[in-house]
């Protein structure tokens, strides 16, 4: 476009006639039709330039193009199509008056609209892709470009009326080659903007059936064989990609099939027929035009699919396996080739069966015989467990689930295929472990029951003659007090004593070895109610050591055995009494519906027992737990053996909880213990 424009100024300029009229008898090329070629075709060259400068470069040059070519138009709508005041004015500069006047001529009408629509396009679609801007340049490059070869045509057979359009100014042939070259290249560029949009179909077929389709109509009476050319020219849009290329296309012939329409004077009773007959080819190209689009529009959205349910499938790792209804394989997933060691190329048609170990290969055939004859359904819909043949011939366990899908009268069976060696490895395992556990429960229980006979049996023995030793010694004391001396009677009161002592020691063992294995009697208790019984119990007790028990609060009934809770209750408010060192010891018990610590974790519903005695040194924390275990010596036969807080932690560890203490020197000690949950990080002892 640029040569070509470059080469008419030249002429003008040179005053070259051969380069202004190349069809002798025809119009010349207007210097301002020239002028808008170039500044066209550097436009174009600009436009596909990257950067700001060219780009705005480009703009320039298409505004001053559609100034030109629409100064040209209003010159032809308000003045006539005789006086041409730019092109006068533009050739006065560089033309000799005698030559512009031998030349004559001018931009004619139909060249004019064309560069104003082409130029206006071109200057309003900027190089941004994300917009729609360049379908509209390719529907009217379409046009421009039909309009150009249509002109072509007409001098190639000699009909005058196709480039010049009534008395006005006809098209110079340069000019029809221009506007061919500035059609395909809005098309191009318009594709450049939108590449996802360009397809298969080379531009100048299209152009041809354009060109051919115009003289088919303009040679044909009535126009009745236009339809047949320009349906198949829409019919080609279905090589693009693009969907707006029907549009454009329908677009493009309509305007074709109006030209032909309007460029021979029709009269008479044939001009209502004919634009009847017009009017209804251009409906059947838009409706041609909407089923292509629809058609675009269901391929795009099958391809869509198509491509999800090709990467669900490629990228599962469960093989999905596709047969006919005769069993041969028509799909084989790469999951399916890593679990089977086949190719696809090893299993494509071949019968699904050669997967499969006995007795499942033998029946295969069979069950689809009797699917497709009965159509019940034995594991299609369900999960089942398998055994699959890898390609070695090793046989391994399978998860298989099995579906259909019909499209027309064409049924298909769909196979998910797990392989589930590993899990059968850890059921297995488990099976074991299981047997194993079983048979040591079993020992377990054995073992507890010759404890507990132990227990009872070595209790009734130890105790026995603990007995005698402590019958005896009262007999000697009571039968030869006075025969003894002051020494001995102290050793045989020390005896009696030790042998008391001996006694709990017994039971108190015997007791904390049934803790663990008795059951507990759980139901809901009121605490509050417990509380209150132990201190009526422990009344004369309390009231021997100026001792008082206070209930701070309100005590939460819980889900516990009343009884070992009670003995809870016991030991921790007798301790709290028997070691304080305050002349009025004072026992106070409460409940905390969260208690955090020093380590800022929080644990709910928490009881306490505090009491304002002399405390105890962090480092005994654990040992006051331990059973015999006393951090204080006492000659007292009543003292107690050191077991209680042992029964204490034994008992809120089977009730699933825990018990621990907080304490200071000379203030007194706090003991929390938690029923029916434990502590973060904190584990009971059993």
């Amino acid at each position: 476009m640029l040569l070509l424009g470059a080469s008419v100024v030249n002429g003008w300029v040179w005053q070259i006639r051969e380069l202004l009229t190349i069809v002798p008898s025809s119009s010349a090329m207007a210097l301002t039709t020239a002028i808008c070629f170039s500044m066209a075709g550097c436009g174009l060259i600009f436009s596909v330039q990257r950067g700001e400068r060219s780009q705005m470069s480009a703009f320039l040059l298409f505004s001053l193009a559609t100034a030109l070519s629409g100064t040209r138009l209003i010159e032809l709508v308000f003045i006539g199509h005789h006086v041409q005041i730019t092109e006068q004015f533009l050739a006065s500069m560089i033309v000799e008056p005698d030559f512009a006047a031998a030349v004559g001529g001018g931009m004619a009408p139909n060249t004019a609209i064309i560069l104003f629509l082409a130029s206006l396009s071109l200057a309003l679609t900027p190089p941004d892709r994300n917009i729609r801007a360049p379908l509209v340049e390719e529907l009217i490059g379409y046009v421009v470009m039909g309009l150009g070869l249509a002109a072509l045509a007409g001098y190639a057979v000699g009909a005058e009326y196709i480039y010049r359009w009534g008395p006005n100014i006809g098209m110079a042939f340069q000019t029809a080659v221009g506007v061919v070259l500035l059609g395909l290249a809005m098309l191009v560029r318009s594709w450049w903007l939108q590449p996802q949009g360009h397809g298969d179909m080379p531009v100048w077929f299209p152009a041809a059936i354009c060109m051919l389709g115009l003289l088919v109509d303009l040679y044909t009476p009535l126009g009745v064989a236009s339809g047949v050319l320009y349906v198949p020219l829409v019919l080609t849009s279905l090589w693009f990609s693009s969907r707006s290329a029907p549009f454009s296309l329908a677009f493009a012939c309509s305007i074709l099939i109006l030209l032909g329409f309007f460029a021979i004077n029709r009269q008479g009773d044939g001009f209502v027929y004919e634009a009847t007959n017009r009017a209804i080819t251009i409906t059947t190209l838009w409706l041609v035009a909407i089923f292509i689009s629809y058609f675009h529009r269901n391929s795009a959205n099958l391809t869509a699919e198509r491509i999800r349910f090709d990467s669900v499938t490629r990228n599962t790792p469960n093989a999905v396996i596709t047969a006919d209804t005769q069993g041969r394989i028509s799909m084989f997933n790469p999951a399916a080739e890593a679990m089977f060691g086949y190719d696809v190329a090893d299993v494509m048609g071949k019968n699904v069966k050669m997967l499969m170990a006995e007795p499942y290969r033998s029946e295969h055939d069979g069950y689809l015989s009797h699917h497709a004859r009965t159509g019940e359904k034995k594991i299609i819909g369900t999960t089942r467990t398998v055994t699959g043949r890898r390609s070695n011939g090793e046989e391994f366990p399978l998860d298989l689930s099995v579906s259909t899908f019909t499209a027309g009268t064409t049924v298909t069976y769909v196979a998910i295929l797990r392989d589930i060696t590993e899990r059968v490895a850890h059921e297995e395992q488990l099976k074991t472990m299981f047997g194993q556990l079983q048979a040591y429960t079993a020992d377990l229980e054995r073992s507890n029951a010759d404890l507990d006979e132990f227990a009872y049996i070595a209790s009734h023995d130890l105790k026995e003659p603990l007995r005698g030793m402590h019958n005896h010694s009262r007999f000697l004391l009571e039968d030869y007090e006075k025969v003894l001396d002051e020494d001995g009677v102290r050793r045989l009161n020390r005896i009696v004593r030790l042998s008391q002592r001996m006694e709990k020691l017994v039971n108190d063992l015997l007791y904390f070895s049934r803790i663990g294995r008795q059951q507990l009697a759980i139901k809901r208790t009121d605490v509050e109610a417990i509380v209150k019984d132990v201190v009526s119990t422990m009344e004369l007790y309390l009231e021997e050591r100026h001792a008082k028990v206070v209930v701070e609060g309100k005590l939460p009934a819980v889900v516990c055995d009343a009884l070992r809770i009670t003995e809870v209750y016991r030991n921790l408010i007798t301790n709290a009494v028997k070691y304080n060192d305050k002349p009025e010891p004072l026992v106070t018990i409460g409940h905390l519906d969260q208690l955090r610590d020093d380590n800022g974790l929080v644990t709910k519903d928490v009881y306490f027992v505090r009491d304002n005695g002399k405390g105890i040194p962090k480092e005994f924390y654990e040992d006051i737990f331990r059973i015999f275990k006393r951090l204080e010596k006492s000659q007292e036969s009543d003292d107690g053996t050191g077991a209680g807080l042992t029964f204490v932690r034994k008992i809120i560890a089977r009730h699933e909880g825990d018990i621990w203490l907080d304490s200071e020197i000379g203030q007194g000690t706090t003991f929390y213990f938690t029923l029916g949950h434990k502590r973060e990080n904190q584990h009971a002892a059993a």
